[in-house]
């Protein structure tokens, strides 16, 4: 198993727009280490190329979640300058597989995090602070057919983000009981609190601490992390528009084109 291969094939599936088959059918062997090492090795071609990082996601934060894919455990994956959207600009569909939309808070960070050991109380202390954010997920592999290792290889399924434009200090905030609205085409279809990511959204962002030490890689200043969905993920089509409201944070629109 060539991880920088492997990795290649994703990108010019993503490039491209023509998805995979799973590589766990492919590889029957391929572990979960197996599966980080590809996505590092993604992100390394992609650096290459002139990509930045910009902060980190985690994903699969409900215990719903876990439990569909058979883990115990979020995953993450990286986030890179050209994902980024500007509130108010479209998302253009054609460059996408079969993208999803999840609502989630964001984090950025004013100071380094390093694990292991990093606890809810660390993770508050170098936030500046929290702010409403889409994600929108899209898989390389066909039809979302995806066991734990596909995703992870394919950078924790990530494409776009888009963050609301004000900064929400966490000092007064209980992060648990933070109420989030998702809106499709002006009729609700989710809703959540903070509690629905890993019981509390900076002990998803202290899970990711600890799990980047394993690989010797830091948290660092200024970077924006995405601490998973509240609620379930929704498909998008062109001309679908999204609506986010996080109770004291403030609201976001995303449309589709």
């Amino acid at each position: 198993m060539n991880y920088k291969d492997i990795a290649e094939m994703l990108a010019k599936a993503e490039n491209e727009r023509k998805p995979l088959e799973p590589l766990t059918e492919r590889y029957p062997g391929l572990s979960i280490q197996d599966a980080y090492k590809i996505q590092l090795e993604g992100i390394a071609l992609k650096r290459a190329q002139g990509r930045k990082i910009i902060g980190k996601k985690i994903g699969i934060t409900s215990k719903g979640m876990q439990k569909l894919l058979g883990v115990n455990e979020p995953d993450y994956g990286h986030l890179l300058d050209d994902m980024f959207l500007l509130e108010g600009e479209a998302c253009r569909r054609e460059e996408l597989l079969l993208p999803k939309v999840e609502g989630e808070l964001a984090f950025v960070l004013k100071d380094r995090l390093k694990g292991p050991g990093v606890t809810i109380a660390d993770v508050l202390r170098v936030t500046a602070g929290v702010m409403p954010s889409f994600e929108i997920v899209d898989s390389r592999i066909r039809d979302w057919k995806i066991k734990l290792p596909d995703t992870i290889a394919d950078n924790a399924s990530s494409a776009r983000l888009v963050l609301g434009s004000r900064l929400v200090p966490v000092k007064d905030l209980d992060l648990r009981l933070i109420g989030m609205v998702l809106e499709k085409n002006g009729g609700m279809v989710s809703s959540g609190a903070g509690a629905e990511v890993w019981g509390h959204p900076a002990a998803s962002v202290a899970w990711l601490a600890n799990k980047l030490a394993d690989f010797d890689i830091a948290l660092e200043a200024g970077e924006i992390i995405l601490s998973g969905a509240v609620t379930a993920a929704e498909a998008a089509a062109a001309g679908d528009v999204f609506t986010l409201s996080f109770y004291g944070l403030g609201s976001l629109n995303l449309r589709f084109i």
